[in-house]
């Protein structure tokens, strides 16, 4: 791929990330004011299906928008994305017990994590 080519690719995909970002705090902020449209709760197991497919796509574009990267964590290459977002995973999932209308739930985070570490393969199978 010629590098003009490359680097309109990336920002498209910045753009995409980005506005993806926007949504997720969209919607973020409607569940921790409790405003998440009720017919969701129609769908069995809706929460833990937003998680997985939510935290996969978020996983998926983080990952290609930080070109891959990865650190060293303890003599092991650690992809850089997957890993912030793990972190702030769990301190989300924490900040619910301080919600009137959400609650700390370890299935959520065991969805989220399924949901980064799919988004992250999904990535990588790309490259």
């Amino acid at each position: 791929m010629k590098r003009q080519q490359f680097k309109a690719a990336r920002f498209e995909w910045r753009v995409l990330a980005a506005l993806y970002a926007a949504a997720l705090l969209v919607i973020l902020y409607l569940a921790y004011t409790g405003n998440v449209p009720s017919q969701l709760s129609q769908i069995p197991f809706y929460d833990k299906i937003g998680h997985v497919v939510l935290y996969g796509i978020a996983a998926y574009l983080g990952h290609r928008v930080f070109g891959y990267r990865r650190m060293t964590l303890l003599a092991i290459a650690v992809p850089l994305f997957p890993l912030l977002f793990g972190l702030g995973t769990v301190i989300e999932e924490l900040l619910q017990s301080l919600s009137p209308n959400r609650t700390l739930d370890a299935i959520d985070l065991v969805a989220s994590f399924s949901g980064i570490a799919i988004g992250y393969r999904l990535a990588e199978k790309g490259r």
